[in-house]
């Protein structure tokens, strides 16, 4: 069966208003909007309501960290508002980062706690990876491995395939070892390496990920849904519409 949908709508930051997408990526056949702070922060009800009247859902939404960590009740009620049932940190500064495994040990702690605290709202939490996290420390370990380890078996993961595979690491490898936590899948592609045209990424399907070969490995996984998502598109209907259209054309 179809997974359904999701479009990250950082993929569209550059081409305001946001709410006129909404619509046009409904008529392209999504079904869900993936939004990132700061697109919900002014008024989560009136984003909510844009929603509703363009026929879309939200099932996870971005975040920061720092949110979760000191602010939880507030992006509770935010993921409450939207509809939501994932709450997704994406990232970590360059300055914040460390290289020891005490570092990411710490982040998997604090995703756990923001987990514990959505728990009892019927929200979940999911780490999203960009590259680092596959890069080996100086010990040999990785920090994706570190931050699952002490997050404990609450904290979910939204894979980013694109990310991976600039890592140099293997996505149909994660896919495997983290299947029981994975809860959503970015197709996001990747052209070859060094590639400047809209910073090297593409639409889903253009570029070098064998998604066919992928695709098999997401239904052994607990992923709920999948996204479509560009760091960087210079035409973003372009890039929504050929990444759903290809999704579908290989049975997603």
């Amino acid at each position: 069966m179809p997974y359904p949908i999701a479009y990250q709508l950082y993929s569209s930051r550059n081409f305001p208003p946001l709410a006129a997408q909404l619509p046009v990526l409904k008529s392209m056949g999504y079904e869900a909007i993936e939004p990132w702070l700061p697109a919900y922060e002014a008024d989560p009800a009136l984003f909510r309501r844009q929603l509703d009247d363009a026929g879309l859902a939200c099932y996870g939404f971005h975040m920061p960290l720092a949110g979760l960590v000191d602010e939880p009740n507030r992006f509770i009620d935010v993921g409450l508002t939207l509809g939501a049932t994932v709450m997704i940190p994406p990232y970590v500064t360059v300055e914040e980062r460390e290289p020891t495994p005490g570092y990411w040990r710490g982040l998997g702690e604090k995703l756990a706690r923001g987990a514990a605290a959505g728990k009892p709202h019927g929200l979940k939490v999911a780490w999203h990876n960009h590259d680092f996290e596959y890069y080996a420390l100086p010990d040999g370990t990785r920090p994706i491995d570190h931050i699952f380890a002490t997050g404990g078996s609450d904290v979910l993961f939204e894979i980013d395939c694109g990310w991976i595979t600039r890592a140099g690491a293997d996505p149909a490898a994660e896919l495997r070892r983290y299947a029981d936590r994975i809860i959503a899948i970015q197709l996001k592609d990747t052209a070859p390496l060094g590639t400047k045209e809209d910073d090297g990424w593409t639409a889903t399907g253009d570029g070098i990920i064998d998604w066919q070969a992928l695709a098999p490995l997401f239904g052994q996984t607990k992923a709920h849904h999948i996204v479509a998502e560009h760091d960087n598109p210079s035409d973003w209907r372009r890039f929504a519409q050929r990444s759903i259209d290809y999704m579908r054309r290989i049975g997603l």
